[in-house]
């Protein structure tokens, strides 16, 4: 069975977004943990969570499209892409650096979680 070219993308980059979440919360778990306050962990855990979440949403992502060639996912795998990036990169940066800026963005990124579930339920809906 041939991947779509599509589904291809969004499954490379669902799994190079999994490693991430892999390296980074084993990043968390050793090499920060005596570093931080316990509060800060549970923050920066926060975004290992929700990236590995929506990693894996990612992954859903290619396998929809490829399971439904007419499906139009890509609003979805960016909202995922961007919500990561703006949730849980700036988890880690607010852990690493105590800039309170980085903390603010972080709504946003899960606001974009939400816009990327709701565009997939959307697109699914259109199916026939």
């Amino acid at each position: 069975m041939n991947l779509q070219p599509q589904a291809r993308k969004y499954l490379v980059t669902g799994c190079a977004f999994l490693a991430m979440a892999v390296l980074i919360g084993a990043f968390g778990a050793h090499g920060i943990k005596s570093m931080v306050t316990p509060e800060k962990l549970v923050t920066f855990e926060t975004g290992v969570r929700y990236h590995f979440y929506h990693a894996f949403g990612l992954v859903m992502v290619a396998i929809a499209q490829q399971s439904f060639p007419g499906i139009r996912l890509n609003t979805s795998f960016y909202a995922f892409i961007v919500g990561i990036l703006l949730f849980s990169f700036n988890c880690y940066f607010y852990v690493l650096s105590d800039v309170k800026t980085f903390a603010m963005i972080v709504p946003v990124g899960g606001l974009m979680f939400v816009l990327g579930w709701i565009l997939f339920a959307w697109n699914a809906l259109k199916l026939r």
